[in-house]
């Protein structure tokens, strides 16, 4: 396609998402090998990215020496670091023309530094499809008037943006779809929900999964009546346990878990990776209850992010336990790795996983809906652990945040915390190692030694249900976790306006 004619492309492109139902799309994968797409996308790189031209040839690469998907497969990943910092930002794009992309959007790492990520129009037609996936199978707009809340950061971050604009594009595909834009503004989200969601028939609020709980929670204590307006999430950006989509989903109302919520799996780098459906929640929920299956899984004693992505539009791989993923955008990717850690489940072997464990996941959600249901694709399923993937280890067993987060989110307790703590081993002054865990009282809530062993004795039965590793290796003396409570923002743990971090060496 001639980069020199953007209107060409954008009316093309415009043209085949407004034009093409969603089923079609979602199907496509079926019809089309996802390897020869993939293979497609490192020729077109190859020849026209001056960029990875350049670093092919810094690794005596020849583009045609790779034939096969076996060779495919052989090629060096890329990643922040060996790729997108070491070349000016221009020669990432097509043909080394950064005017070809029409906006950028920033992120920031570890360091601080924001990372630039230019995209044009069609990059963002190809993401809303996933947004379709879940205002058309799990919220039903095509039918129902419903106000997107975009409760995510504005500005430069690419997250409210690329929402807002993925949202819009839907309403142009005949959704009953109304977007407003207040950005992560409590009081204004509160305000339009208040004043403009009696005018539809839900109320859809985007954003992070601790900022809307909060606003949820605020609300509340205002005494705003959540269930009256008929609240959807969509959510992106951190791991949350089924427990907390419990918790939230009964402070709205929600009726149906499984179709109230939808999570993302999303990156500044390429958009939305894969998302959340009807489906992967129910499985997921049947996993959390069923700690031992979910082991046998995944491999792990934490419950990952589980989401289903068409591998037409961003193809997964796993190398040695981490993923990667090839897709195109303003900035086009050929074996990314963004260091997430995880794996790839078909659709078959999913469910023929579940039948061993006494689990019909299809069954369970028509047994919830009237009619059949919707949000049923033979998508291939990735699971992903979250970035705060830091571990202590205890007796020789990993301990995960994840483990304790299901321990504060327990009923009474939740209303007392935060979510915020610092999990680390420690010794006593004979030495003798222990499980510490400082954490962050919810504001106005007094400190007791109730307290402190209610929330003790809460986060050791989840580590005991949940950690294998936990129940078998370490001696029961040396279960019970030693708590500790500090107030609200304590300069030590849980310093204000600081990215936080769960795990201290």
């Amino acid at each position: 396609m001639n980069c020199n004619l953007p209107s060409q492309r954008s009316i093309k492109a415009f043209k085949d998402f407004v034009s093409t139902p969603l089923e079609t799309l979602l199907q496509k994968h079926i019809q089309t090998s996802s390897q020869s797409a993939a293979l497609s996308l490192f020729y077109d790189v190859a020849a026209n990215v001056p960029a990875y031209k350049a670093f092919l040839a810094a690794q005596k690469i020849d583009p045609d020496a790779i034939q096969s998907f076996e060779d495919f497969q052989q090629l060096p990943a890329i990643t922040k670091e060996n790729y997108i910092s070491r070349y000016p930002l221009a020669e990432l794009c097509r043909d080394g023309q950064l005017q070809a992309c029409d906006m950028i959007a920033a992120s920031s790492g570890s360091t601080g530094k924001p990372t630039f990520w230019p995209r044009f129009f069609t990059d963002e037609l190809q993401i809303a499809t996933r947004f379709e996936q879940i205002f058309h199978d799990s919220f039903n707009a095509d039918t129902r008037r419903t106000l997107a809340v975009i409760c995510f950061t504005l500005g430069t971050w690419v997250g409210g943006m690329f929402t807002t604009n993925c949202c819009r594009y839907l309403a142009s595909k005949d959704y009953l779809v109304t977007v407003i834009t207040p950005g992560n503004n409590k009081e204004e989200i509160l305000r339009v929900v208040q004043e403009l969601g009696a005018n539809f028939e839900q109320v859809v609020l985007l954003g992070y999964p601790p900022f809307l709980k909060d606003v949820i929670d605020t609300g509340i204590a205002r005494g705003v009546e959540w269930q009256q307006y008929q609240i959807k999430l969509v959510m992106a950006g951190e791991v949350f346990s089924e427990e907390w989509r419990s918790l939230v989903g009964d402070r709205v109302g929600s009726q149906n878990t499984c179709y109230d919520f939808a999570s993302l799996y999303g990156t500044a780098d390429a958009g939305v990776l894969g998302n959340e459906t009807p489906l992967s929640i129910c499985i997921r929920r049947f996993l959390a209850e069923n700690p031992d299956a979910a082991k046998a899984l995944f491999g792990e004693s934490r419950l990952p992010t589980l989401v289903q992505y068409d591998p037409i539009s961003r193809f997964f791989e796993v190398q040695d336990g981490t993923l990667l993923f090839s897709g195109n955008n303003g900035i086009p990717l050929v074996r990314y790795n963004i260091l997430d850690t995880g794996g790839l489940i078909s659709y078959d072997a999913m469910l023929q996983f579940l039948v061993k464990w006494g689990f019909d996941p299809l069954e369970k959600l028509r047994s919830h809906t009237q009619q059949s249901p919707r949000g049923i694709h033979s998508l291939p399923f990735v699971y992903v652990f979250g970035r705060s993937n830091f571990t202590v280890s205890y007796f020789g067993a990993n301990i995960y945040p994840e483990n304790v987060i299901v321990g504060l989110e327990q009923p009474i307790i939740q209303a007392w915390v935060t979510g915020k703590f610092v999990l680390q081993v420690k010794e006593d002054i004979d030495k003798n190692r222990f499980l510490s865990i400082v954490v962050e009282l919810a504001p106005k809530v007094e400190s007791s030694e109730e307290k402190r062993q209610t929330i003790a004795s809460s986060i050791l039965t989840q580590l005991l249900r949940l950690n294998s590793e936990f129940a078998n290796y370490v001696p029961s003396k040396y279960q019970m976790p030693q708590v500790t409570l500090t107030a609200t923002g304590d300069a030590e743990y849980f310093p204000v306006g600081v990215k936080h971090r769960y795990t201290r060496s």
